[in-house]
């Protein structure tokens, strides 16, 4: 099959490369002429393990091309996805969705023959009835069939996520349509994973329903994890007790300073608009926004609270600044929360991340940048740890506190065993521990 991706950010490029390595010729399309250059000398624009050598390999390959002009890419494409950003629309929280209606604008003009218009990025419910429409309207002539096909990549893990997907949702009712997406799919069919085909509006809802009740699992189990620390309990005790029961499952049951990323955050808030403009609450993730928003600058004021309810005038380390370990993506990390309220609390804040900090350094000010995790606590007042990246999950505890002007460690991902660290001599730290 011949696929084009309009929009080579992190959804696009991953799937594109990952539909090449299944057989299928792709291109990908995107108006930033530095970011096709870039990847047209061999350079990825994020960091996602393992996507360097799946792109090498499939443009070696001639199965993976990469051009700016939109209608040459599109010519004679079967399929044609739109994977551009839908980000939170300034004011109002709506989804912005201008760059999916100009995609869909300038796909019209390109069609040739019959081709299936795919919404990969996620958008609202009913978002595709009006890119048909915008396509209908640019070209009436056109033949051509719009479905949704929602990704569920997480950061991190995209490429295993792709090819061994827990489910594979299609959504639309046009025959061809499908039969197309059942073809571009086919390989994972024959590895067993199961393909769901349902209608448009179900599939765009699917998205969000899936993200909105992971937030859910996050933002409660942080609530158990308070209710642990005034009770004396472990929340990693109580989220195994739970996590073990079928019904409710051990995944995202991990007790933090909150969610962050480019999903969670934004398709929660954009949910809540779309089930106000249809007059059907939804209370639940109503609380789980309020909630998660709140418990960011909570984290901060819990490091507060571990060095003695004041932090003006001394420096505090910290290690890791991503929403989330093998990403370099900062959008709604809790670090930027937690660091500006160390700062607004007069605080000298140092950082190091393996890496999001050129990421970092574009949303956080006056923080020192250094270039690795004993240089980061060298001379602080404690260490907070936001992020667990791997990198920081065997630290050699004595260096660390030689290394601390105060043996103080906040450990806001519960890395270490608190018998550990205090045998070790630090006043320790942890979330709902």
């Amino acid at each position: 099959m011949r696929i084009t991706m309009i929009g080579s950010g992190y959804v696009g490029l991953v799937s594109g490369a990952c539909f090449a390595d299944f057989g299928h010729d792709v291109v990908c399309v995107d108006k930033d002429k530095s970011k096709i250059d870039a990847l047209l000398g061999g350079k990825i624009p994020i960091f996602e393990p393992g996507l360097d050598h799946l792109v090498a390999s499939n443009v070696a390959a001639g199965r993976l091309t990469f051009t700016t002009d939109l209608a040459e890419g599109v010519k004679d494409a079967d399929a044609v996805f739109i994977a551009v950003g839908t980000p939170s629309r300034r004011g109002d929280g709506h989804a912005d969705l201008s760059y999916v209606y100009g995609a869909a604008k300038e796909i019209a003009e390109a069609i040739t023959g019959f081709t299936v218009i795919v919404d990969k990025s996620t958008v609202p419910v009913g978002t595709g009835d009006e890119v048909e429409r915008i396509i209908r309207a640019a070209n009436p002539n056109a033949d051509f069939a719009v479905v949704s096909n929602p990704e569920f990549l997480r950061e991190g893990a995209a490429i295993d996520d792709f090819k061994r997907p827990d489910r594979v949702v299609i959504g639309g009712d046009d025959p061809r349509a499908l039969e197309v997406m059942r073809q571009i799919y086919r390989p994972l069919a024959l590895g067993r994973s199961p393909i769901i085909e349902m209608s448009r509006r179900g599939a765009e809802l699917t998205k969000y329903a899936g993200n909105a009740f992971l937030a859910t699992k996050i933002t409660f189990i942080n609530e158990i994890a308070d209710l642990c620390e005034k009770v004396g309990a472990d929340v990693q005790d109580v989220a195994r007790g739970i996590g073990l029961d079928n019904r409710i499952g051990s995944k995202f049951l991990h007790a933090g300073p909150g969610y962050g990323g480019s999903c969670f955050p934004k398709d929660t808030l954009a949910l809540l608009k779309t089930s106000q403009d249809y007059d059907a609450p939804q209370r639940i993730v109503e609380a789980v926004v309020a909630v998660n928003d709140n418990r960011k600058r909570a984290m901060g004021r819990k490091v507060i609270a571990a060095c003695g309810g004041d932090v003006r005038g001394k420096t505090i380390a910290v290690l890791g600044l991503t929403f989330k370990p093998n990403t370099d993506d900062m959008r709604d990390s809790p670090a930027i929360a937690v660091v500006q309220t160390l700062q607004d609390a007069g605080a000298t804040v140092r950082a190091y991340d393996p890496e999001g900090m050129d990421q970092a350094k574009l949303v956080l000010d006056n923080v020192t940048y250094c270039t690795n995790s004993y240089e980061t606590m060298d001379g602080a007042d404690a260490l907070v740890i936001v992020t667990e990246w791997d990198a920081f999950r065997a630290l050699d505890l004595d260096r660390v506190k030689g290394l601390l002007k105060q043996p103080i460690l906040v450990d806001l991902r519960n890395v270490y065993p608190r018998e550990m660290a205090e045998k070790a001599g630090f006043r320790y730290s942890a979330v709902g521990r």
